[in-house]
């Protein structure tokens, strides 16, 4: 039988031709993206690299695998540790600070007469002068037209002032039928003294 002659079909070169793959399209660009940010925290947490340690071109970066991404970001754990627990040891180191107390108001302190001179309180005086005193407060109206006299202190067991520094007032002794030998004396800048035997003797009045 005749061998035929019609010359056989030539073999497909497809399937002979080698398959090449670009390089840089085995993670498609959202790769390459997810690639460039992982190594861009992993620089920023390390703190030791350099920006010349990063890749060239955003093509060299599938190169890089995740466990060489890793491996740079595991390459300075201390970098990293301090770079997350600086601020909580510096807040550990900071000294606690308290609101200061609030400082209290001074007391008032009560000026005293004059030295060697008794001292009497409200609570020590008469009635009748407690009265007197609250007229003097008021501005009157006074059992007497001689209260609000200047006193001229001739015996000078008050501290000498110029002349019209102290007024006296009344203190009404009950019994009595003219003023009695009781008086408050008042000064200009508010003092008060108390006589119950007509200036022979004086007590500075403590008032608050």
């Amino acid at each position: 039988m005749a061998k035929s002659t019609r010359p056989s079909k030539p073999t497909s070169t497809l399937a002979s031709k080698p398959t090449t793959k670009r390089a840089g399209t085995r993670y498609g660009l959202g790769g390459t993206l997810v690639t460039l940010l992982v190594l861009l925290l992993a620089w920023w947490l390390n703190g030791n690299a350099s920006i010349d340690d990063l890749p060239a071109s955003t093509t060299d970066a599938p190169a890089l695998s995740t466990v060489t991404v890793l491996a740079t970001v595991a390459s300075s754990p201390k970098a990293i540790l301090e770079a997350t627990t600086a601020p909580t040891r510096e807040a550990l180191a900071a000294p606690a600070t308290h609101p200061p107390n609030p400082t209290p108001p001074p007391t008032p302190q009560r000026s005293r007469g004059p030295a060697g001179m008794a001292v009497i309180t409200l609570d020590e005086l008469p009635p009748e002068a407690l009265a007197t005193l609250a007229l003097i407060e008021d501005g009157g109206l006074f059992p007497f037209d001689r209260d609000g006299i200047t006193f001229q202190n001739r015996e000078g067991l008050l501290p000498q002032k110029a002349r019209g520094y102290y007024r006296e007032y009344t203190v009404i002794t009950p019994g009595e039928s003219d003023r009695g030998a009781r008086r408050i004396i008042e000064g200009e800048a508010g003092e008060l003294y108390y006589t119950a035997d007509h200036y022979a003797s004086f007590a500075w009045i403590e008032a608050p």
